[in-house]
């Protein structure tokens, strides 16, 4: 039987992010339903030192010793030589368009890895259709050698309450790409028309914080930072609505949790946002404030039809069928 080994250090990590959370969610999958004709071996941990040396030297060997017959890299970084053939998943390629998110060495790595990973693999995962294009004409990568997997809610369900009062919700760290200060200027916009609501930013503090406290004025803001999962759901079943701003994605996972939990979204329009929250949620033009706050006010205003759709909407989407396709794209390159 063949053995694919799958790069899954993220799935380990203490504070999980999507990388972490896809990985973790799609070895639950596999884990539950098992291949008959391949055998996985995961790789949990790596060595002492600079991630990049795992990567792109003790790994390579760990497959040589075992007699690997592929790898799956889950986080974009496939060794670039390697004894057997390579499926890397790219989520999105934020780190092109929103360089400035990212810490200078690790934008140095996307920037000398990424590309390379995906040109060199045998076979390319992504999440969506957008990101199948944005590779093909970024990078020049044969979208014939791509396969589209969409995932699927990740978010552990849970029962801690929610916080008292009305809110509103974002979801993601406080950098440029999320486009919180647009978002922040909205809702300091329907505060001062009359909105009883705050407004909840749930996300690490990349250096935004006192940028968007400064343009709430008076308006009710808060800040809670990272929160564990248990923490997060309660806040996304309390919301009266997410609202997703964000001016690229990759997939969006808050997106289709909101959707399960009952809370409405409304959304920016941009890249793949619309081909994950397909008619189930409010969209709005990402740059335009007023356009942004009108769109919340419409779903507050009509709160059960956007629940219904949401809820329905999110329901065709499910792990077990992300990982039948990933096995799929094993068998592909096994072949």
């Amino acid at each position: 039987m063949p053995t694919v080994a799958i790069d899954a250090r993220d799935a380990f990590a203490p504070q999980l992010r999507g990388w972490g959370r896809y990985t973790q969610r799609l070895l639950e999958a596999l884990d539950a339903e098992p291949a008959e004709d391949i055998h996985l071996r995961v790789v949990r941990e790596g060595s002492s030192g600079p991630e990049v040396m795992f990567e792109q030297l003790g790994l390579p060997s760990l497959l040589r010793r075992e007699g690997v017959d592929a790898i799956h890299a889950p986080n974009c970084f496939l060794p670039l030589r390697r004894p057997c053939p390579g499926v890397v998943t790219v989520h999105d390629l934020a780190f092109e368009e929103f360089p400035h998110d990212f810490a200078p060495r690790t934008r140095l790595k996307y920037r000398h890895l990424a590309r390379r990973a995906a040109l060199s693999a045998e076979l390319v995962v992504c999440d969506t259709e957008f990101t199948r294009g944005d590779m093909q004409q970024r990078w020049g990568v044969d979208p014939e050698k791509v396969r589209v997997i969409p995932l699927a809610p990740a978010l552990p369900d849970g029962d801690a309450p929610p916080p008292d009062g009305p809110y509103l919700l974002a979801v993601g760290d406080l950098r440029a790409k999320k486009n919180l200060t647009r978002l922040v200027e909205a809702f300091a916009r329907l505060h001062a028309g009359g909105l009883e609501h705050r407004l909840v930013l749930a996300g690490l503090d990349s250096g935004e914080g006192e940028r968007l406290r400064a343009a709430a004025g008076d308006a009710p803001l808060e800040l809670v930072g990272y929160v564990p999962d248990a923490e997060l759901d309660a806040l996304l079943r309390g919301a009266d609505a997410l609202v997703h701003p964000s001016l690229y994605e990759g997939f969006g996972f808050v997106v289709l949790e909101a959707m399960e939990r009952g809370c409405p979204v409304v959304c920016s329009d941009a890249t793949c946002l619309p081909e994950t929250g397909g008619d189930a949620a409010r969209y709005f033009d990402p740059l335009d404030v007023d356009a942004m706050a009108a769109a919340i006010g419409d779903v507050l205003a009509g709160r059960d039809r956007w629940i219904e759709a949401g809820r329905a909407h999110a329901a065709g989407f499910s792990w077990r069928r992300t990982a039948a396709a990933t096995l799929d794209a094993y068998r592909e390159v096994l072949a």
